[in-house]
């Protein structure tokens, strides 16, 4: 596990979602695993199911379209089937690559939306400011690289 994984799995469970991570799917008659998805999260109040796979290499865009179509791919063949298996199978899955950069002109990545960690660290970033300092409103403890940013943000007792 990443650390930038277990921060999305950490803000997306702090948002309300159940949050599952580093889930190996397609167990292989030789024995292994088809794929290991990093982070899948479901909003059961809006019914919003979404698949993240960060990653900070610095392949080509050829071989990342190539490794995403095989992670977006086994996302949507066993998400239903063996993760959040009570989910209707129509339902829609937001895929995202989370990466270094999002080149200008392009959003998608094997079907899939393109977020900077960057981007992504600014949307985080925002809703933690918006809690306030430490000391009138906390982010629970369960949640250690929330609170350590919260605390880097907003500071104890006074704003930063």
């Amino acid at each position: 596990m990443s650390h930038l994984e277990n921060l999305i799995a950490e803000y997306y469970d702090w948002k309300g979602y159940l949050v599952k991570q580093n889930i190996k799917v397609g167990k292989l008659s030789h024995g292994g695993w088809e794929m290991e998805l990093d982070v899948i999260a479901f909003d059961p109040h809006a019914d919003h199911l979404v698949h993240i796979e960060p990653s900070i290499d610095s392949d080509s865009w050829f071989t990342r379209e190539e490794r995403f179509i095989k992670k977006f791919k086994a996302a949507r063949k066993y998400i239903f089937t063996e993760i959040f298996t009570w989910l209707e199978s129509s339902m829609e899955i937001e895929q995202m690559a989370v990466l270094i950069t999002h080149p200008k002109g392009r959003d998608e990545l094997a079907g899939g939306k393109i977020v900077s960690i960057d981007e992504l660290m600014a949307d985080i970033r925002q809703k933690v400011v918006e809690c306030g300092i430490v000391a009138k409103n906390a982010i629970p403890e369960q949640y250690p690289l929330l609170r350590t940013l919260q605390l880097s943000h907003n500071g104890y007792y006074k704003m930063l």
